[in-house]
């Protein structure tokens, strides 16, 4: 029996979870004994967070459990490049509806490039446009975090409202997509327009996980591409033991006068006993510098891995 499993075992039956947040356990494990909460464990993100001089929002969760910690898991933060996460699931929704095929293959003009300033491969390997498949394009899209592929394949969708409603019909209210990626290059304050809680994200990411508005093949390549993901590995990933999976998604901003507007990581981790946590955070109007916002995130992660894992750092 995992240890934080042995703890629950111990919980007096009249005690409301309400309470969770409050609750101090006194636990060995492996030869380290010591005091844990869920109030510990968001003070550490507390801490942790004050480096990047902005705004920060967390939210974690055991899939199989759904406990779950908040640091500002109500807010609203802008995903930047984070949004190609429920844009690759409405894709691969219209797919398991046989409205789009992945075999399909899709022009790309020159009219379909992201700004000069935006990171899109695509655009850097084919400057006089391409024919590519839908497979291809939600590839480009999550693993390598293309604004070309992402744009397209929201014109493919019929644009941003089409994948609200699909979280609408996933039940989710505070996950926003609502501007392409060319509008936000062109405006650096669209970005806010397409918003998520942590809480939100979150939610988004445990429906991945149980295969909710997703088949299975398409739920295995949306995983398999988020695995694949090249951006950011001092995120998320950055203090996480060596091997560990991840499937996950970046986003972020340039720095503008100083001032980054995101610096976002989101995604799910495989623990090494298997279980699953999901995490997602959120870095916003942050004046520190680009290792330090990477390092709040990955402090985070390795944090929320060592309270459910159970031991020392």
């Amino acid at each position: 029996m995992h240890a934080r499993d042995l703890i629950g075992t111990f919980r007096p039956a009249s005690f409301s979870s309400r309470f969770v947040g409050l609750a101090i356990v006194f636990f060995c494990y492996n030869g380290f004994c010591g005091i844990i909460s869920v109030a510990d464990l968001q003070k550490r993100f507390e801490v942790i967070a004050k480096a990047a001089d902005g705004n920060v929002g967390v939210a974690v969760e055991l899939l199989e459990t759904k406990e779950s910690i908040l640091l500002n898991g109500k807010v609203q933060f802008p995903m930047q490049s984070v949004y190609k996460l429920p844009i690759g699931m409405a894709v691969l929704h219209e797919v398991d509806k046989g409205l789009l095929k992945l075999t399909q293959l899709i022009q790309v003009t020159t009219n379909d490039f992201v700004t000069k300033l935006q990171h899109s491969p695509i655009r850097d390997a084919h400057p006089l446009g391409a024919e590519l498949s839908v497979s291809n394009l939600l590839q480009q899209m999550v693993s390598e975090s293309d604004g070309t592929a992402c744009d397209v394949l929201l014109r493919l969708l019929n644009g941003p409202p089409s994948v609200d409603h699909y979280l609408r019909e996933l039940g989710l209210t505070n996950v926003v997509v609502a501007t392409s990626e060319k509008e936000m290059g062109q405006d650096e304050l669209a970005q806010y327009r397409n918003w998520a809680t942590p809480e939100g994200l979150a939610g988004l990411l445990r429906m991945l996980h149980e295969g909710r508005g997703l088949s299975v093949p398409g739920r295995e390549m949306l995983l398999r591409f988020l695995t694949e993901t090249s951006t950011g590995p001092r995120r998320i990933r950055g203090l996480l033991p060596t091997g560990t999976r991840v499937a996950h998604k970046t986003g972020g901003s340039r720095t503008v006068n100083r001032l980054t507007r995101a610096t976002n990581d989101a995604g799910i981790v495989t623990l090494s006993d298997g279980r699953h946590m999901a995490i997602v955070v959120f870095v916003s109007d942050s004046a520190a510098d680009e290792v330090t916002r990477d390092a709040v995130i990955a402090k985070i992660s390795r944090a929320a891995w060592d309270y459910w894992v159970a031991e020392p750092p």
